[in-house]
C-alpha cells in the first residue's frame, strides 16, 4: 500500500480491516475464520468493511472520506464477499483468512476498481514476504503446538508425520502430482483443537483445489477420503479407535470383512444368510488395491449414498461393498462362493456396474434390486388410487416409475355412477406427483415418476402444460416427468398437415391396445363416427399445431418427452402376449403392461472404455463380461423383493433384463475418433452389435441351464426373429423408415440356437442413463457426448470439478497445458473450439455436446437401435434452438426408427467461474450464479420460448 496509508492489522497475519456503519447485516452466527497462526475467531463482516474503506482511502485520499459513493460501494462489496464465503463454506463452517482476502480481491476486480485492487494485491504480496521471512527464522524442527480432539473429547498432539505419510501414499504411482502443495494447503487450514473429522477433511479439500490443474488429483482426493472412511469403518466394527494406511489394508481387509458382516447383520441391515458363506474364502478374494481406482466424485457418491451406515457412521469399505452386492446376487447359486467371487471381480474392476437399486439393496433384508416399474392406470377410482398406492410401494425401495394414464377418461366425459362429468386425468396426475415427492426412497435419492399419455387423448393439451410455472397450480405437476406416447399415424398427419382428432378413451378404449395398421383403421373409423354424432367427447385440431405445441412445451419446460408407440410395439419380442403402453422413468424400457401385470426391468451397464484396446474392441473380454453380467441380471429376478404381486407375476413370467453400456465417449476418444464422424457412427453400430450378440447368446446359455422363460412360445424369438430382423416388420407397417440393416457377426448360427434352445429372458438390452454408476466408475455417462471438458457437476452429493483427463494428457503431450489453458477453458465454458492454440484435430476429437449437431446423435442411436430389443435413453442437445431445428430433429428421430427420446438439453445457467483464483470443489466450488443470456427462438413469430432442461440440475433423475 502507499506509504501514506495506515492499515490496521492484527499482530502478524491479518488482512486490512476497518470499521464502518455500512448497514451491512452480519453473517449468520457460527462461521469462523482460521488465522495464519492457527487461532480461530468468529467471522465478522464488519472487518471486511473496514479493510475495504481504508483501501479506498489509500488510493483516493481525502476525497473518499465521508463519500456516500464510497460508502455504498463498500457496503455492496462487503455483501458480495460475505455471501461468497458463507455460500461456499464446507464442513466445519470455517474458512481461512486467505480465503477472505481472495474474495475481497475478486470483488474489487469484478467491480472494476482496478487501482484499489492493485494496491490491495501489492500490500498482500509485501505482507507475504514479511511472513515468509519470519517463518524462516523459526526452526523447522520445532514441535507442533497443535492438538487434535479425539472422539472421547481428549486432546492429543497432531501427528504431522502420519499426515505427511497419508498424503504421500495418496500420491504414489500417479504422474504429475505432488504431496507438497497438498500438505502446505492442508496445514494452512488446521487450528488447535480441531476434530478428527476436520483433520481428515483438510487434505481432501486441499487436493480438490488442484483438480483443475491436474486431473490425477481427483484420484489423490479419493485416496485421502479413503483414509477418513477407513478410520470411520474400522473404528465402528472393532469398537475401538483404529485407523490404517492403504498399505496396511492389504492384510487388514480379510480380517475386517467378517467383522463388517457381523456388525451389519446385528444392525439388521444385512441378510443373515450372507454370514453363512465361506467368509475366509471371500475375504481372501478381496482386492484392496482396487480401492485406488476411484476418482473423488465416485467415492464421495458411494460414501454419501451407498455404503451401509448406522447411527451416522459408515462401516462398509469399498471392496466389502462390492462383495456384499456380489454375495446378494449369488445367494441362490449352487457354488455361491465361486459365483460371488466372479461377480465381485466384475463389479470391482469397473468392467460392469449394476444399477443403483441393486447396489443399494443387494444382500440386505429387503433386496429390491429392480430399476424400473411400468404400470397401466385403470379408468375407475379403485384403479386410479391403487396405482397411486403401487407407486408409493414401488418407489419406497428405489424403483423408478413409468405410469400409462391413457385409459383414464378425459375432461367432460360422462361418469355413469354419479351421472356427472369427469374432471379429466390432470387432477389425478397431481396426486401422483405429490406421492412421488412424499416417498423419497429413504433419502438416498428423490422419488421419481413419469406419466405417459397418448397423443389422441382429449386432455393432451392440458397434459402438455403440466410443468408450466404459470396457471392454476392445482393443475400443475412441478416434479413429475411427462412423456407423449406418439402413434405413427399422428406423425403422418403432421407430415401431411392434416387434421387430428382427440377422443376420451372411455368411448374409444380399444385404441389403447392397437398399433400399426390396426390402430389406423380403428382411429379412422372413430373419426367417421364422431363426424356423424356417434361420439360425444371429441375435438378436432390441426396436427401440425399440436406438434408445434408439443415442441414448444418441450423447450419451455423440458417436458413432455417424445416417445413413439408403434416401433416400441411392432419390434417388441413380446407382442404375442400384450401391448407396450409406455416406457419408464428414463425412456429406455419398453415392456408390456396391463391391469394384471406391472412390468419390471433389471438393469446394468457394460463399461465400454474398459473393453477397448489399440485396435478396437476387445471382443473376448467383452464376451466374458456380458456373459457374467447377464447371469447377474437374471439372478435379480429370482432374488428380488417384490412389493406388489403384479410386479412379481410379470417378472417371473417374462424375465426381462436390460443390459446397457456407458463410457461410449471415452471409448471413441481412446480410439481417436471424433463424435462427428462416420467412424463414430460405425463404432456405435459395431459395439452395440457385439453387446447384443453376446447378450442374446448368454440368454440362450442360461435357457439351456435353467429353462426358457414361461411366455417364450409365440414370441418373435421363437420364430427366429431377432432385433435386427424386426426392422423389416417396422418397414412393412411404416414404409420409409430409414434404418441401416448391415451386420458383421454370425447371426444365422445364433438365430438357430435361439429357435432350438430358447431364451431365458424375454428382453435383454436397454441403454439407461447411468448418471450415478458412471460417476462411480469415473467414465462418461451412457452414450452421451461430453458436456464440457472442464465443468462443475452438481448432484445430491454436492458440486464437483470435472476435467477431461484425456484432453489434458493430449495437451501436455503437445506442451499446451498450463494455467493460461485452464483459464481459457473456464472462459469458454469447457469448450476447446474457440481456443486458437488448440490444433484442429484436438478440437474435433474433444468437441462438446453443444458443438455437435444432434443429427449425429440420432444417427448413432439409430445404428444402436437396430440391435436393441428395448430402447435407449437418448438426450438431445441444442445450443441455438429454433422451432425449425426442433421440428427437423424430432422428425428425423422418428424416420430413423428410434423408439424413444429423453431430455432436450440446453446450456446451463451455471458456468465454471471465470477467475484466476484457485477455487475449491464440492460444496466449496467456485461457480457463478449469473444466468446465461436468455434464448429466444420461435415456432411462430408470436411465441416466445423459455429454457429446456439444464444439464447440471441436481434434481433431475438423469443428473443423479
Amino acid at each position: 500500500m502507499p506509504a501514506t496509508t495506515t492499515l490496521h492489522t492484527e499482530a502478524t497475519d491479518k488482512a486490512p480491516i476497518l470499521s464502518s456503519d455500512s448497514g451491512h447485516t452480519p453473517a449468520e452466527p457460527g462461521y469462523r475464520v482460521i488465522r495464519r497462526n492457527g487461532a480461530v475467531t468468529p467471522f465478522d463482516p464488519m472487518k471486511i468493511t473496514v479493510a475495504l474503506t481504508k483501501a479506498f482511502l489509500a488510493v483516493e485520499g481525502s476525497t473518499a472520506a465521508g463519500s456516500r459513493r464510497v460508502h455504498d460501494v463498500v457496503a455492496d462489496l462487503t455483501d458480495q464477499v460475505a455471501s461468497a464465503l458463507t455460500r461456499r463454506v464446507g464442513e466445519g463452517r470455517t474458512f481461512h483468512i486467505e480465503d477472505v482476502q481472495d474474495q475481497v480481491e475478486l470483488a474489487l476486480m469484478r467491480g472494476e476498481h482496478h487501482k484499489v485492487a492493485r494496491a490491495y494485491v501489492l500490500y498482500r504480496e509485501e505482507r507475504a514476504r514479511e511472513r515468509a521471512a519470519e517463518k524462516a527464522s523459526v526452526a523447522a524442527s520445532s514441535a507442533s503446538s497443535l492438538h487434535v480432539k479425539t472422539e472421547d473429547g481428549s486432546l492429543k498432539p497432531l501427528d504431522e508425520e502420519r499426515l505427511a505419510r497419508i498424503v504421500e501414499e495418496a500420491c504414489d504411482g500417479l504422474d504429475t502430482v505432488s504431496a507438497a502443495p497438498i500438505l502446505s494447503e492442508a496445514k494452512r487450514n488446521l487450528y488447535d483443537g480441531l476434530s478428527l473429522d476436520e483433520l481428515s477433511l483438510a487434505p481432501i479439500l486441499a487436493a480438490r483445489t488442484l483438480v483443475e490443474q491436474e486431473p490425477n488429483y481427483a484420484f489423490v482426493s479419493a485416496r485421502l477420503l479413503l483414509d477418513r472412511l477407513r478410520r470411520e469403518a474400522l473404528t465402528f466394527v472393532s469398537g475401538r479407535p483404529e485407523q490404517a494406511t492403504q498399505a496396511e489394508m492389504a492384510t487388514r481387509y480379510a480380517s475386517y470383512f467378517p467383522e463388517f458382516l457381523r456388525v451389519g447383520i446385528e444392525a439388521e441391515l444385512i441378510d443373515p444368510e450372507l454370514g453363512r458363506f465361506d467368509l475366509a474364502r471371500l475375504g481372501a478374494a478381496l482386492r484392496p488395491e482396487r480401492d485406488l481406482n476411484f476418482q473423488y466424485l465416485g467415492l464421495q457418491t458411494l460414501y454419501d449414498r451407498y455404503f451401509l451406515h448406522t447411527r451416522g457412521k459408515r462401516f462398509e469399505l469399498p471392496q466389502a461393498f462390492f462383495m456384499r452386492v456380489a454375495m446378494g446376487l449369488a445367494v441362490r447359486e449352487i457354488d455361491r462362493e465361486g459365483r460371488a467371487i466372479e461377480f465381485y471381480d466384475l463389479l470391482s474392476s469397473f468392467d460392469f456396474m449394476a444399477s443403483t437399486p441393486t447396489l443399494f439393496n443387494s444382500g440386505t433384508l429387503r433386496p429390491q434390486l429392480s430399476s424400473c416399474f411400468l404400470t397401466t392406470v385403470a379408468d375407475d377410482l379403485d384403479g386410479i388410487f391403487k396405482a397411486v398406492k403401487d407407486n408409493a410401494l414401488l418407489a419406497k425401495y428405489s424403483g423408478g416409475l413409468g405410469n400409462d394414464w391413457t385409459l383414464v377418461r378425459g375432461l367432460g366425459a360422462h361418469i355413469k355412477g354419479t351421472n356427472g362429468e369427469s374432471q379429466g386425468v390432470v387432477p389425478f396426475l397431481k396426486v401422483a406427483n405429490d406421492t412421488a415427492i412424499a416417498v423419497n426412497q429413504g433419502g438416498k435419492r428423490k422419488g421419481a415418476v413419469c406419466a405417459y399419455l397418448e397423443t389422441w387423448h382429449v386432455d393432451v393439451e392440458e397434459f402438455l402444460d403440466l410443468r408450466k410455472n404459470t396457471g392454476d397450480d392445482r393443475r400443475r405437476t412441478h416434479d413429475m416427468n411427462t412423456a407423449n406416447w406418439v402413434p405413427d399415424l399422428f406423425m403422418q398427419r403432421v407430415e401431411a398437415d392434416g387434421e387430428w382428432t382427440l377422443f376420451s378413451p372411455d368411448e374409444v378404449s380399444d385404441l389403447h391396445d392397437l398399433y400399426g395398421t390396426a390402430f389406423k383403421a380403428a382411429y379412422e373409423t372413430y373419426e367417421a363416427k364422431a363426424a356423424t354424432g356417434g361420439i360425444k367427447v371429441f375435438r378436432k385440431v390441426r396436427a401440425l399445431d399440436l406438434w408445434r405445441k408439443i415442441l414448444t412445451m418441450l423447450f419451455e419446460t423440458g417436458h413432455p418427452w417424445v416417445t413413439f408407440k408403434d416401433p416400441c410395439n411392432i419390434r417388441s419380442p413380446q407382442c404375442h402376449v400384450g401391448v407396450v403402453h409406455s416406457s419408464n422413468l428414463c425412456t429406455e424400457i419398453t415392456l408390456n403392461t396391463s391391469k394384471d401385470e406391472v412390468a419390471v426391468c433389471n438393469l446394468g451397464s457394460v463399461n465400454l472404455v474398459n473393453h477397448v484396446i489399440e485396435k478396437g474392441l476387445d471382443l473376448d473380454r467383452l464376451a466374458k463380461t456380458v456373459g457374467t453380467a447377464m447371469r447377474m441380471l437374471d439372478n435379480v429376478i429370482d432374488i428380488n423383493f417384490y412389493t406388489i404381486p403384479e410386479a412379481r407375476r410379470s417378472n417371473l413370467r417374462h424375465r426381462p433384463v436390460g443390459l446397457g453400456l456407458m463410457g461410449f465417449q471415452d471409448a471413441i476418444q481412446k480410439l481417436r475418433i471424433p463424435y462427428v464422424s462416420d467412424a463414430a457412427v460405425a463404432f456405435a453400430d459395431e459395439s452395440m452389435e457385439a453387446i447384443s450378440y453376446h447378450a442374446i447368446s448368454a440368454s440362450v446359455d442360461l435357457a439351456a441351464e435353467r429353462g426358457r422363460y414361461p411366455s417364450f412360445n409365440g414370441s418373435l424369438w421363437s420364430k427366429g426373429i431377432l432385433p435386427i430382423d424386426s426392422i423389416r416388420l417396422l418397414e412393412e407397417a411404416r414404409p420409409g423408415v430409414e434404418m441401416d440393416s448391415g451386420s458383421t457377426l454370425d447371426w444365422e448360427s445364433l438365430r438357430k440356437r435361439v429357435k432350438k434352445t430358447g431364451m431365458r429372458n424375454s428382453n435383454c438390452m436397454a441403454i439407461a442413463p447411468t448418471a450415478t454408476i458412471s460417476n462411480i466408475c469415473g467414465v462418461s455417462q451412457s452414450i452421451e457426448p461430453a458436456y464440457q471438458n472442464l465443468f462443475v457437476k452438481s448432484n445430491m452429493s454436492g458440486d464437483f470439478t470435472v476435467v477431461n483427463a484425456q484432453l489434458v494428457h493430449d495437451l501436455k503431450a503437445r506442451g499446451l497445458w498450463d494455467e493460461v489453458m485452464v483459464s481459457d477453458l473456464k472462459y469458454f465454458d469447457g469448450s476447446v473450439g474457440q481456443i486458437d492454440r488448440i490444433p484442429d484435430d484436438l478440437k474435433a476429437l474433444y468437441a462438446t455436446a453443444f458443438e455437435i449437431e444432434s443429427s449425429w446423435l440420432i444417427e448413432a442411436a439409430s445404428r444402436r437401435q437396430k440391435w436393441i430389443d428395448q430402447a435407449q435413453s437418448l438426450n438431445l442437445y441444442i445450443a441455438n434452438p429454433s422451432g425449425r431445428k426442433l421440428d427437423e430433429l424430432y422428425r428425423l428421430a422418428w424416420r430413423k426408427g428410434l423408439k424413444t427420446t429423453y431430455y432436450l438439453r440446453s446450456r446451463s445457467a451455471t458456468h465454471v467461474e471465470k477467475s484466476t483464483l484457485k477455487g475449491t470443489d464440492g460444496k466449496l466450488n467456485a461457480v457463478s450464479a449469473a444466468p446465461a443470456p436468455a434464448a429466444a427462438i420461435e415456432i411462430k413469430a408470436s411465441e416466445a420460448w423459455g429454457k429446456a432442461c439444464a444439464i447440471d440440475d441436481p434434481d433431475c433423475e438423469a443428473c443423479q
